[in-house]
């Protein structure tokens, strides 16, 4: 008998294949173990926090994309000075360096599990760090994806950034995990990937290697010894997706209505990779990956050089870059960023300009002077602005640069309940659904028990879109959006049907999301809206707009 268990679907698809659990971390080091010479084992545990960053950087590199901003935050962690004075301390005191890295470690990951919000999603990998760094040192099996002989759905119960950047679609069917979130890492980079994927299903700790399981990462449904039925489902829908024409032209409705259907990147090799996927620009730039893993700012000089590559990438096409977004999980050690009870309701992104304005200023100049010598047409927009005051600030500021088209990230209810007021400030907004949602159900991203609520489906996170949408109808300001729940093709058609007139997406969303626009149209579109948010919670929002989505659509997700 079949058995169902049911997480969060956060990569849609559907994929059927036998389990391969993740492999485990080293085991704990012994306590009672003899050091000679603390100097020498302290350089140990040194080297082998840097051998651990040395290692995420070069995964980065490799994976590009949102995959190498993720792991060069990471690959800071384990450089933290306060890491390894905490690590020597603990040597010191008669550790041996595999100890006091595992006992530094946890409690720095203790400290953040306190804290919440932001720095307390960081705890995920600051474990990965630490087995890393306790393989190195004792000889253990590295811990992460172990040698796949056939393709496989991988279960794990959470997955590191390093080892979800360089997953094989080839080899890896899906992935499942215990833990996580809607806008966790493993969430954003299986997206990004085009891998189906379920997380936070605590049931799939049960499953072992080798049984066989149908994954929908659309439906959130994991089906252990899956029925014929099942699979000829999942047969089904692939042949559709394989058969499926690409609508062409831009991102349009059924009925003709424009939708710009737009790229996420975060360097200039992922831009000008994302170049080559066939849309209409770039609805978010993040520039935080210039200035990540440096003791000082980068220059202007610099700054140009950069932007003048991606905006180069997309001649003829819209950039929206966003201004430095540091702060909470991204804290950079060239800004005093003082000690926080609360980094995630603190001073980030464009608060950080009050303490140091040179950094906007000169970032707003940067952007200019590329802008003038490309032939994109390039939008800039702040993020973390709560206040018409703050947006008409901002917009002042840019326009002095002689940046035309100036726009605000909606990433606080605040915001969002302001939305027609910061649109009469400035020219454009963009929602960003993974902060909007934590802020809006004060809901830590970091606890799994809580990731329900993060689900973007959540009827009162999508009355909070349909509210920013009705200010850009009443100011007839362009509202796109940039977050997580973008790229979800079933959801596609919601957003449009709220009103929005972009989606910015990973460019491996694209084929899915342009095909469920094209098979609705703009009345359909609202009638799903409708549908969802009458809906009590996100279960019940995702279904009802199936039981309204068009056949072409069911057939491929």
């Amino acid at each position: 008998m079949h058995e169902v268990l049911r997480g969060i679907g956060v990569s849609p698809g559907a994929v059927a294949g036998p389990v391969v659990r993740l492999a485990p971390p080293p085991p704990e080091p012994p306590t009672d173990g003899a050091v000679a010479d603390p100097g020498a084992e302290a350089a140990r545990a040194g080297a082998a926090l840097a051998g651990v960053a040395e290692f995420l950087r070069a995964r980065g590199a490799a994976a590009g994309g949102a995959a190498e901003e993720v792991l060069e935050a990471q690959a800071m962690m384990a450089e933290d000075p306060e890491l390894r004075e905490r690590v020597a301390d603990l040597v010191a005191g008669g550790r041996t360096a595999a100890r006091a890295v595992h006992e530094g470690l946890t409690s720095y990951a203790a400290a953040l599990r306190e804290v919440g919000g932001y720095l307390g999603e960081r705890v995920a990998d600051l474990e990965d760090i630490r087995c890393r760094a306790i393989a190195l040192l004792t000889g253990a099996r590295m811990p992460g994806i172990p040698l796949l002989r056939r393709p496989s759905v991988l279960v794990a119960r959470d997955l590191a950034p390093a080892d979800t950047a360089l997953l094989d679609r080839e080899q890896v069917l899906g992935v499942v995990t215990e833990l996580g979130g809607p806008t966790s890492h493993t969430a954003i980079l299986a997206k990004q990937l085009g891998i189906p994927a379920v997380v936070a299903c605590p049931d799939a700790a049960a499953l072992d290697d080798g049984a066989h399981v149908a994954v929908d990462g659309s439906g959130g449904e994991i089906t252990v010894d899956p029925p014929d039925s099942v699979l000829a489902g999942i047969a089904a829908r692939t042949a559709a997706r394989a058969e499926r024409p690409e609508p062409p032209g831009p991102g349009r409705t059924a009925d003709g209505t424009p939708v710009a259907l737009l790229v996420n990147v975060g360097t200039v090799a992922d831009a000008r990779a994302a170049a080559e996927a066939p849309s209409e620009g770039v609805g978010l730039f993040r520039t935080e990956v210039l200035y990540l893993g440096r003791t000082s700012a980068p220059s202007v000089g610099e700054q140009v050089e950069a932007y003048r590559a991606v905006f180069e990438a997309f001649a003829g096409r819209k950039v929206v870059i966003r201004t430095l977004d540091a702060g909470a999980d991204k804290p950079l050690p060239f800004i005093d960023h003082a000690q926080e009870a609360n980094p995630a309701l603190g001073v980030r992104g464009l608060r950080v300009a009050r303490r140091r304005p040179e950094l906007l200023t000169d970032q707003l100049a940067a952007i200019a002077e590329a802008a003038s010598s490309c032939a994109a047409e390039v939008w800039v927009m702040a993020p973390m602005v709560s206040t018409p005051g703050e947006a008409a600030e901002f917009a002042g500021k840019a326009r002095a640069f002689g940046l035309p088209t100036v726009g605000a990230m909606v990433e606080v209810p605040a915001a969002a309940l302001r939305a027609a007021q910061l649109l009469e400030r400035c020219d454009f907004v963009s929602i960003g659904t993974n902060d909007l949602a934590q802020y809006a159900f004060a809901a830590d991203r970091t606890t799994s028990a809580l990731a329900d609520l993060l689900d973007v489906w959540q009827p009162a996170l999508l009355d909070l879109v349909a509210t920013v949408a009705d200010g850009g109808r009443r100011t007839g300001r362009p509202v796109g959006i940039c977050g997580e729940a973008a790229g979800d093709p079933l959801l596609a058609p919601v957003l449009v049907g709220l009103g929005l007139t972009s989606l910015s997406m990973a460019p491996a969303c694209l084929p899915a999301v342009r095909h469920a626009l094209s098979v609705h149209t703009l009345d359909e579109c609202r009638d799903m809206a409708k549908a969802a948010r009458e809906a009590d919670d996100a279960a019940s929002a995702r279904e009802n707009v199936r039981r309204l989505a068009s056949p072409e659509l069911l057939a491929v997700l």
